[in-house]
């Protein structure tokens, strides 16, 4: 028997698991849930653990899996776990396939970057945010942004939008790229070469491309996920 907070627990981290295919983290647990520490999480995880309802794995970051869900959650006694792996839950996957654990991976979000008219370049991390471990590969950092503007619409990113960048220095011709410009304002943007000189492009006719000389423009990282809220 599960107590309430238990139950409301469980029905939170499979709500989740099953919308965004990664665990919520503890300050959002701790947020749904109106408690005051991340103590008593820890000690309602521990509860579902020890009376069998989810797994966690040691050494990966925010690892829990849903073994089983009670059946005044589900409706049924044959509940079987979905696979999640840094991906929506694939609706066509057999019920009967093995279970595999919902990873994640915290990274440092470091403000915001501008996506219309360059803003001042940050480099504090503002809080973390959790993506799904398949979208961070094993080259490089990686770390966050929150986008603020619109010059970026017709690539599929919002204002209020969050990428995921991985550091690099370098950069292909139609890559979208963090540029530091004059070592002061960073924007997100295509990257273009032309000769000796660096056009940042737009995506959205209401913006111009910036052209500008090599040696005023610098690669921060290349985007390579983004996240969105609705």
């Amino acid at each position: 028997m599960l107590t309430k907070k238990q139950l409301d627990l469980l029905e939170f981290i499979h709500k989740r698991v099953q919308r965004d295919g990664v665990p919520p983290s503890f300050d959002e647990m701790k947020a749904a849930l109106d408690l005051r520490s991340k103590s008593g999480i820890h000690r309602l995880i521990t509860a579902l653990e020890e009376r069998g309802f989810i797994r966690r794995l040691a050494h990966r970051a925010r690892a829990i899996e849903i073994v089983r869900l009670p059946d005044s959650m589900n409706g049924t006694a044959g509940f079987q776990p979905r696979v999640i792996d840094g991906d929506k839950p694939d609706v066509s996957r057999p019920a009967n396939a093995a279970p595999v654990v919902a990873s994640a991976i915290e990274l440092p979000v470091m403000g915001r970057i501008a996506a219309g008219v360059p803003i001042e370049a940050i480099s504090h991390v503002s809080h973390q945010v959790a993506v799904p471990g398949a979208m961070v590969s094993s080259k490089g950092e990686h770390y966050a942004l929150e986008v603020k503007g619109d010059s970026m619409i017709d690539a599929g990113i919002n204002d209020g939008d969050v990428v995921v960048i991985r550091e690099t220095s370098v950069a292909d011709n139609g890559d979208i790229v963090v540029a530091l410009v004059e070592d002061a304002e960073a924007t997100l943007k295509r990257f273009y070469r032309r000769g000796n000189a660096i056009a940042l492009e737009a995506a959205n006719p209401a913006y111009e491309t910036r052209v500008l000389p090599e040696d005023k423009v610098k690669v921060q990282g290349k985007l390579v996920g983004l996240i969105r809220t609705y």
